[in-house]
């Protein structure tokens, strides 16, 4: 019986403890496991290999070295995973100092009915300034005049006639006039008070008090509430 012939049989009659371990899911488990499989291969090829050729002894150092070698890497890997889970508590732990705090982000509106404050960067040689409010599609769905000055303002989504837009993301820029030509367009910063900061998907992410939601690292300034 050949060295070959010998490898194989033993990795056949392993075959099944290497998938189970990948179903449970557990690193450490289809590494055991792995490693259980590895050395009834090399026994079974000890055993069988042939007396007036053996196998150079140094060729079994190097399989269990570089065996060695990626079991190490896996539970390298592991750790480097929980320390990244570590990492991510203790930001969010850091941030629990923003709750209370005004925030500012340049993302789109996720509008639920409720008005939405915004902050409009208006250019100085503007003399009239509008808000142009974009759907998720791109479509125009409203336009408001608003002060040609930079600064809050309060949009309230409503219609003409004072129906609420339907719920969802929509876009709001800043468009700077002058003499009824547009000069300058800016994209209008959600702000609003952060109640929550929460962990999703490994990402920090930041509840303003009118439920839209940004990832901590879209935030542009911070600031005390004003009374």
């Amino acid at each position: 019986m050949d060295v070959t012939s010998a490898t194989q049989s033993a990795a056949t009659g392993t075959a099944n403890t290497a998938p189970n371990a990948n179903a449970n899911g557990q690193s450490g488990g289809a590494l055991n496991s792995d490693f259980e499989t590895f050395l009834k291969m090399l026994t079974t090829q000890m055993r069988n290999q042939d007396p007036l050729n053996p196998v150079d002894s140094a060729d079994f150092a190097v399989q269990l070295a570089t065996f060695s070698t990626v079991e190490q890497q896996v539970q390298t890997n592991d750790l480097l995973g929980g320390l990244g889970a570590r990492l991510d508590t203790l930001g969010m732990g850091q941030l629990s100092g923003w709750i209370g705090m005004e925030a500012r982000a340049d993302v789109p509106v996720n509008f639920k009915g409720s008005p939405v404050t915004l902050n409009a960067e208006v250019d100085p040689a503007a003399d009239a300034a509008e808000l142009v409010v974009t759907d998720a599609q791109g479509v125009i769905v409203q336009r408001l005049d608003i002060p040609a000055q930079s600064g809050r303002v309060e949009w309230s989504g409503l219609d003409p006639a004072g129906i609420p837009l339907r719920n969802g993301t929509y876009n709001v820029s800043v468009h700077s006039m002058s003499q009824d030509a547009t000069i300058a367009r800016h994209d209008a910063q959600v702000s609003g008070r952060i109640t929550e900061a929460r962990l999703d998907g490994g990402e920090i992410n930041l509840v303003m008090e009118n439920g839209q939601t940004v990832a901590a690292s879209q935030v542009l300034g911070l600031r005390p509430p004003e009374s």
